[in-house]
């Protein structure tokens, strides 16, 4: 059933310094298809096997053996779900065996111009799931069942569904003729450019999606129809390529909203319970999205099982739970789990009273192996006070039936002010101190000490203990991914203003009196700026680079003869 068990290594892709980008697609086997997705996977029900890999699509992409295994298990929903008809659901495993996919040179544009939340995964795989079971007399078993699953590095969940929900009916129908088709069309597509709005066809559709940038104001909807005259049908148009309707994913635990915030922002360890791997997977991809424009820095699992490779490590009761949002279905998890310190369990959605029904914050000790009642199970207590005023706006805009887009919109923009509000005190005092500042361990009490005057006061009217969640952040893997990323784009933008005042800056002069070593030294040091550059990892002008280049030839043109022939040869 493995197509996968004689595949040879995969075909090359782009690496930095082709010469042509505009031959790249014509030189490079699926150059275009690969900048959306790693490959395309079926996955069957075989009586002998269980789960199996049916088919994948390209041929040549390779799997290791542990990570086909994930991709089996994680494509079907587990005996406990009971789904019948048509599923999606999404899953994120990590990568086996270091790094086989050649880095592209539009990575690291695409890297660069992206919001972070948005960026690539280095280590880890996305799967996208169309789950399909329905009952079959020519079957053994009774049962159709096949998932189609789309594996990316792009976080780009709401796309991924549009596209599914398109290409899995006509794929159950007409099987791999159809898959063969629909991959040659997105090997058509143009590459997901950070900032632009691209029509993407696909069997007799259009779909139209912009993708994000980092110069995009938060809240906005920079879509428009570009060009929708010409098109013929009219697109679909996508108003998010990744975020999902929050209100509905978050509706059983909107009381409690506050306090799962504060726990995604500590990277606490949480399960979340849920009835199935639809559930399961857009509760984890909620939770974790309410950190935006911060990334969430810690792993996280949409939908886990007992089969996945890593269900020893994160369940071993010999050190402590590991930073990591698990998404599960499967009850024997509450036993398994039962010293994590915060489990969630929501059950089907329920209505009371024309109102979602909300899940109660419950004692950890009140946690039953089986039958397990939804709620909150934690010790936790909030730093912050609840927004009563916000909640009440939600509920009774729910019970009034208004319209679900204006509240979904309400709800992110308060995690957006939130989270803003908690970062930019922190953003402006580090900012203050750099470049010098080379540790981050004597800031912190300086910092704290800054909040009377320069806190998240200014900006939020939440009241409570922001000094005590500040000082369990700065304990917390986000606080590192965050300071981390920081460094590195302060330290980016200072090297390219250093590469501007040398441009700027009168080098002859500066090469009198200079040995040749120091010359050297120059030009090479100043290539290598120039290298950087042009692979977008620094923020500098073109007009900036021709200087560099000019600034080198008169470096090297100051040189002996035998010295300008080593670097510049012929």
């Amino acid at each position: 059933m493995d197509s996968l068990s004689s595949a040879g290594p995969r075909r090359p892709r782009d690496r930095l310094g082709v010469r042509s980008s505009g031959s790249r697609a014509a030189a490079t086997p699926w150059a275009r298809f690969s900048a959306w997705l790693e490959c395309v996977c079926v996955v069957t029900f075989d009586l002998e096997l269980g789960q199996a890999l049916e088919l994948v699509y390209p041929g040549d992409f390779r799997l290791t053996d542990k990570e086909k295994s994930s991709i089996c298990y994680l494509s079907f929903p587990d005996s406990h779900s009971g789904c019948l008809g048509d599923t999606q659901f999404s899953f994120r495993i990590r990568q086996c065996g270091g790094q086989r996919s050649p880095w592209r040179a539009d990575d690291g544009r695409y890297d660069s111009e992206a919001p972070v939340t948005l960026q690539r995964e280095s280590a880890h795989y996305f799967g996208y799931v169309y789950f399909r079971q329905v009952k079959d007399s020519s079957v053994k078993r009774g049962y159709f069942q096949k998932s189609l699953v789309l594996v990316s590095r792009l976080p780009f969940v709401r796309l991924f569904q549009a596209l599914l929900s398109l290409v899995a009916p006509e794929f159950f129908d007409k099987l791999a003729p159809c898959l063969e088709a629909v991959c040659n069309e997105i090997d058509q597509w143009p590459a997901p450019v950070p900032g632009q709005t691209l029509n993407l066809p696909v069997v007799g559709v259009v779909l139209q999606v912009h993708i994000p940038s980092r110069a995009d104001k938060p809240e906005s909807s920079p879509l428009t129809q570009c060009g929708q005259e010409n098109l013929l049908p009219a697109p679909l148009v996508l108003t998010s390529v990744h975020e999902l309707d929050l209100l509905r994913c978050l509706q059983p635990v909107l009381t409690h909203v506050q306090t799962l915030w504060e726990l995604m922002l500590l990277g606490e360890p949480l399960v979340v319970l849920a009835p199935s791997p639809a559930v399961s997977s857009e509760m984890v991809l909620a939770l974790t999205s309410c950190l935006q424009p911060l990334r969430f820095c810690c792993d996280y699992r949409p939908y886990f099982t007992i089969h996945d490779s890593e269900f020893k490590e994160f369940t071993t009761r010999t050190q402590a739970p590991p930073n990591v949002v698990l998404g599960v279905t499967n009850p024997f998890f509450i036993k398994t789990l039962q010293h994590w310190p915060h489990i969630l369990r929501v059950g089907e959605p329920k209505m009371s009273g024309g109102l979602p029904k909300q899940v109660k914050l419950k004692k950890p000790s009140r946690l039953k192996t089986l039958d397990t009642k939804p709620g909150l199970y934690t010790e936790y207590t909030a730093h912050l006070r609840r927004d009563k005023a916000l909640l009440k706006r939600l509920l009774k805009g729910l019970q009034k039936k208004r319209p679900a887009g204006v509240l979904t919109t309400l709800l992110r923009r308060h995690l957006l002010e939130l989270t803003q509000s908690f970062i930019i005190p922190l953003e402006h005092y580090v900012a203050s101190l750099m470049p010098l500042q080379k540790s981050i361990t004597p800031w912190k009490d300086d910092f704290l000490c800054s909040l009377e005057h320069a806190g998240p006061q200014l900006t939020c009217i939440l009241k409570g203990d922001w000094l005590g969640l500040y000082r369990r952040f700065f304990k917390s893997p986000h606080f590192d991914g965050w300071y981390r990323q920081r460094r590195r784009e302060m330290a980016r933008k200072l090297e390219a203003l250093h590469l501007e005042a040398i441009c700027e800056a009168n080098v002859e002069t500066w090469m009198q009196g200079k040995s040749e070593v120091e010359v050297v030294d120059l030009v090479l040091k100043l290539r290598e700026k120039l290298v950087r550059a042009r692979g977008h990892q620094l923020p500098v002008k073109e007009e900036t680079l021709q200087r560099a280049r000019l600034r080198i030839e008169a470096a090297v043109r100051s040189l002996p003869q035998d010295l300008q022939a080593v670097l510049c040869p012929p």
